[in-house]
């Protein structure tokens, strides 16, 4: 769940993008895993769901180190890959500024740092 105030709006990355609605300081805990407003599905239960969800819920979801794929359930999903990103997320209960991070920039991590499949696969957009 985040834990800071941030807005959607059109990225420069790709497609939406998650930004600081207010600065934020480096070290600061941007998101934290949250039982009850982020899930954990296992490949399965992803499965048993219906088209065209199932196919949105793989879009945002993350297969971390368990095999668990992780939705995150406010608008962190939003957050786009960047080789050069703001955020840390290496250890995967929690997302770090890595800098201080100034309101209206956008939020980037490297989703290699917690998404087993952009590790193996590479990052992709689209």
């Amino acid at each position: 769940m985040l834990r800071v105030s941030t807005y959607v709006a059109p990225s420069r990355i790709a497609g939406m993008g998650l930004f600081a609605a207010q600065r934020i300081r480096k070290g600061t805990r941007i998101w934290e895993f949250t039982d009850g407003v982020d899930w954990v599905l296992t490949r399965s239960e992803l499965d048993a769901f219906p088209e065209p969800f199932r196919s949105r819920l793989g879009h945002y979801a993350y297969l971390d180190e368990s095999g668990g794929y992780v939705l995150c359930g406010d608008n962190a999903k939003f957050m786009n890959h960047d080789e050069a990103p703001n955020c840390s997320d290496s250890d995967p209960r929690f997302t770090i500024a890595m800098r201080s991070i100034e309101t209206g920039e956008e939020l980037t991590c490297d989703y290699r740092e917690f998404d087993l499949d952009a590790r193996i696969l590479g990052v992709s957009f689209g």
